[in-house]
């Protein structure tokens, strides 16, 4: 019988990537509001693309969660009957007289 093994849908880099994301755009966002005496025109961009980045990051790292964890359910149950089809002992074949 051949089984196919499943394959994982996010590497570790893209996994690193979506929390990296996350993680520098709260970062950045927190240095802006650190900084924010009086805002300009361009500083209201520069708020505008950080909270993109963060909504992203957040996507992103909600995706990537949810991902691993149904691959992993997913390699488990592939295990699991792995060691079923293993420990199965074959109908023994004797001849009847």
């Amino acid at each position: 019988m051949n089984h196919k093994r499943y394959r994982r849908r996010n590497t570790m880099a893209f996994t690193v990537l979506a929390y990296f994301t996350l993680f520098a755009g709260v970062f950045m966002f927190c240095i802006g509001l650190y900084n924010a005496d009086n805002l300009q025109l361009n500083e209201k961009g520069y708020y505008i693309a950080v909270m993109i980045l963060v909504a992203v990051g957040a996507i992103l790292t909600q995706k990537v969660t949810r991902d691993n964890a149904e691959d992993n359910d997913i390699i488990a149950e592939q295990e699991q009957e792995r060691q079923m089809s293993s420990n199965r002992i074959p109908p023994s074949t004797k001849e009847l007289s």
